[in-house]
């Protein structure tokens, strides 16, 4: 596959930042360029973070940034081909059959019940056959708890854009659609999936990218309070925590603070206290969260608002 069957192969990184400027999504330029070539190079893209990194949202915004279908394929143990691919609408094939309809056998003049009408299309599916306009946008949400086999089933549809079903053949999509694979890393991929993808690997945001994404998404918090946020969460982030607060949780946490505070208020140590659960979501992690703890997070915050200003 190249960059010449790649509907998106005009898309330049400026364009791709215009975007995700008006989707409001914060990228730094490594993020831009990496999702830039996975699309003008019709490649599968591998998100690699930490929970909470925004590793999802990147697949959503995609598909708004390029008014497109999402279809989200959210992997669990167990996930098996027929749940994510197709599945044969048996109850329509056995009146079929009943009725004299159709036929199981193939190679025959009858109408077969393992034609296109009874077929029920699944994720994997439909993102291939999708109509004319702008390919989907395919999230394949957290492969990593799907199982291995899982994993070599779909190995198929990352190198050449299509599946092979056995009762019907092999279904290819005229336009790749865009693949986007998210992982926790709670185990290791394949060599022969990741080669298959270009691959980004994100963090949680710096206290500044950070701030402007709370700025964005939270536009009823006042600047200042937004910065005590930004800092508190940066400073609880260096703590050894069995899971340190995302982005996700920042946000959760901002629009807490946003609910709750008073024109007047700054964070005080007992704001912070009493909504810790909107960060921390590990009982083992809260117990940390100490007097002396505390009052580091508030000094945080205190000096927060000259970060910004400088």
């Amino acid at each position: 596959m190249t960059g010449d069957d790649s509907p998106f192969d005009a898309v330049s990184e400026s364009d791709l930042e215009d975007r995700f400027e008006r989707a409001d999504y914060v990228a730094n330029d490594r993020t831009v360029t990496t999702v830039s070539l996975a699309l003008r190079l019709a490649r599968p893209l591998l998100i690699e973070g930490p929970p909470g990194s925004g590793k999802t949202e990147l697949g959503k915004v995609l598909a708004e940034s390029f008014d497109t279908e999402l279809i989200r394929l959210q992997c669990y143990e167990g996930l098996t081909a027929e749940n994510a691919l197709y599945e044969w609408n048996y109850t329509k094939q056995l009146l079929a059959v009943q009725a004299d309809e159709g036929t199981v056998a193939s190679g025959t003049d009858d109408r077969s019940v393992f034609d296109e009408e009874y077929l029920l299309e699944r994720p994997l599916l439909r993102a291939l056959t999708a109509g004319d306009g702008t390919p989907p946008v395919l999230l394949i949400d957290e492969i990593d708890r799907a199982d291995e086999e899982f994993e070599a089933f779909l190995l198929e549809l990352l190198s050449d854009f299509q599946v092979s079903i056995p009762e019907f053949g092999t279904v290819s999509a005229a336009h790749p659609p865009i693949v986007v694979l998210t992982s926790n890393r709670t185990r290791g991929l394949s060599d022969a999936l990741k080669r298959r993808c270009l691959y980004l690997h994100v963090e949680p945001p710096a206290f500044e990218e950070e701030y402007e994404i709370v700025r964005r998404k939270v536009p009823e918090l006042d600047a200042a309070v937004a910065a005590e946020v930004c800092a508190v969460v940066e400073r609880l982030r260096e703590e050894a925590f069995l899971k340190r607060p995302g982005v996700a949780e920042t946000l959760d946490w901002a629009r807490a603070v946003a609910r709750l505070r008073r024109d007047d208020d700054s964070l005080a140590a007992a704001d912070i206290e009493r909504t810790i659960g909107c960060l921390l979501k590990e009982v083992e992690d809260v117990e940390r969260v100490d007097t002396s703890l505390l009052e580091q997070l508030q000094a945080a915050a205190a000096a927060a608002e000259d970060r910004i200003e400088a």
